[in-house]
């Protein structure tokens, strides 16, 4: 099993080893397009994995700050109060390049970029791009996709 992001159809499928979707899910990737520079606010493309899974048994809406719990759940008060803020809600699925020089190791190194798949309150919109960099999905589906998928999984993120 691998998965596949699509930024242009802002969809993340997941794979069976003969290439066949096994399931799709409406995402959004950065608002700012894709590219891998540090600060940039883009999603990276190319070949990566699952480098580490965060926040198993976390309730639905949990809210994380540097991949920490903070004790909050997010609701739309919450959100009133912290206007502006970045949400990282419910798992994290931590991702690493493959690809020296491109995604890896160097200015251009996804996992010290913190690049992630993670929850998104529900106000998020999903199918257009609107995120920091990371890859945002709805809570359900991403509890759904952290217990589907292990650590090391590959993902490749294309721009078509």
């Amino acid at each position: 099993m691998r998965l596949r992001v699509s930024v242009a159809q802002q969809r993340l499928d997941i794979l069976a080893d003969d290439g066949a979707v096994l399931k799709s899910y409406a995402i959004s990737t950065a608002k700012a397009g894709v590219g891998e520079e540090p600060g940039s606010y883009c999603t990276p493309r190319g070949l990566h994995r699952i480098r580490a899974k965060i926040g198993e048994g976390a309730p639905m809406g949990a809210v994380f700050v540097r991949r920490r719990q903070t004790g909050e759940i997010w609701t739309p008060q919450l959100a009133e109060a912290y206007p502006g803020r970045d949400w990282i809600l419910t798992r994290i699925l931590w991702l690493s390049g493959c690809e020296p020089g491109r995604n890896r190791l160097g200015r251009c190194d996804t996992m010290r970029r913190y690049i992630y798949i993670h929850g998104s309150p529900d106000s998020a919109q999903m199918g257009v791009p609107g995120s920091h960099g990371c890859i945002r999905m709805r809570n359900a589906d991403m509890v759904e996709l952290f217990d589907r998928v292990p650590v090391y999984t590959e993902i490749e993120i294309c721009e078509e």
